[in-house]
């Protein structure tokens, strides 16, 4: 069942009825490949239509290499270059071209129904994964930014109020701007109740004179994955 359907591997010649075969089943995966891909995720058409259209591309490859050692050295060269003139991805980009790359390796040595298999499981996990909690951090950290006036003493003023409303706080950094006429204090917080973050950004409105408060997601460090 899992056997391949071309007649030889190894330097042989590949029949026109089994590269077409093997072609739109490329297609076809590459497609449902573009699909599992798309699921509670935000993209790009030109990274879908890419992704889409990877498997043939390899299996193509995988086709024309057939067996010859030499050729494939030459080709894993080719595809090296590639790395060096793409910019980093996230890892769920990551992890999909390489998806589509082992759909194509699979179709290109002709193991099409152990390629339809791998996109079957595959997508059942992404569902599955995706629309579950699985991974998700147990307290989302936030990141808060408060402005207040040069002459004012940041040491502890708004203590009562992260006592109130977080679990945790730390003070991250702290910088001077307009000319040095503000100041701006950088937090990591985690709050007590996601629910509670206007209440908490009023309470610290009274106290530093309603300049600006910024609260978001903690960036991400440039070696991480996202």
């Amino acid at each position: 069942m899992l056997d391949s359907i071309l007649t030889t591997t190894t330097g042989g010649t590949i029949a026109f009825s089994e590269l077409l075969l093997c072609t739109a089943v490329s297609l076809i995966l590459g497609i449902a490949a573009a699909f599992i891909y798309m699921y509670h995720n935000t993209y790009t058409k030109n990274f879908v239509i890419t992704l889409a259209l990877l498997p043939v591309t390899v299996q193509i490859v995988i086709m024309m290499v057939n067996g010859n050692l030499g050729t494939g050295v030459a080709v894993l060269g080719a595809f090296s270059l590639i790395r060096f003139r793409s910019v980093p991805g996230t890892a769920r980009e990551i992890g999909n071209i390489f998806f589509a790359m082992a759909l194509g390796l699979a179709t290109g040595m002709g193991y099409l129904i152990f390629a339809a298999l791998f996109v079957v499981i595959m997508g059942l996990m992404t569902v599955l994964l995706y629309s579950t909690h699985f991974g998700e951090a147990g307290h989302k950290e936030k990141l808060l930014k408060i402005t207040i006036p040069e002459n004012l003493d940041y040491s502890g003023i708004f203590d009562d109020v992260f006592e109130e409303y977080t679990t945790k706080y730390t003070l991250q950094k702290v910088r001077t701007t307009n000319m040095g006429s503000l100041f701006e204090l950088q937090y990591t917080i985690t709050l007590k109740e996601e629910s509670a973050e206007k209440a908490f950004l009023d309470a610290l409105r009274c106290r530093n004179g309603n300049l600006t408060i910024a609260c978001g997601r903690v960036p991400t460090g440039k070696e991480e994955l996202l």
